[in-house]
């Protein structure tokens, strides 16, 4: 069996994942997916929020950023994480994150 390298995602990325889930068994693939690879789930802590608070106030009204998507970004600023996302378009503009575009077309079946 091939290791998988760890994952870590921010609690708000594994809430929206587990909230797109269609039944239980889906829900149970996607904590099996997550385990295979040893996925950390960070939590939120007051850093985080206060950053999020301050990307929001900066990027909100100028580039339509949302609650989930500051969170998600001021988790990866906070522990200097390179964040991997299908859609870049809500995380371009932000100043600090060091952003990867995931293609999710490009896997192998």
């Amino acid at each position: 069996m091939k290791l998988l390298p760890q994952w870590q995602i921010s609690v708000v990325t594994y809430i929206e994942l587990a909230q797109g889930c269609r039944n239980k068994i889906e829900l149970e693939r996607l904590k099996k997916g997550l385990a295979q690879r040893s996925t950390q789930i960070v939590p939120l802590t007051p850093t985080i929020s206060e950053c999020a608070t301050q990307l929001i106030e900066q990027y909100s009204l100028s580039n339509g950023l949302q609650l989930a998507d500051a969170l998600i970004a001021a988790t990866a600023i906070e522990h200097r994480l390179t964040l991997l996302t299908a859609n870049v378009k809500h995380f371009s503009t932000i100043g600090g994150l060091s952003l990867v575009r995931f293609n999710p077309d490009a896997l192998d079946p």
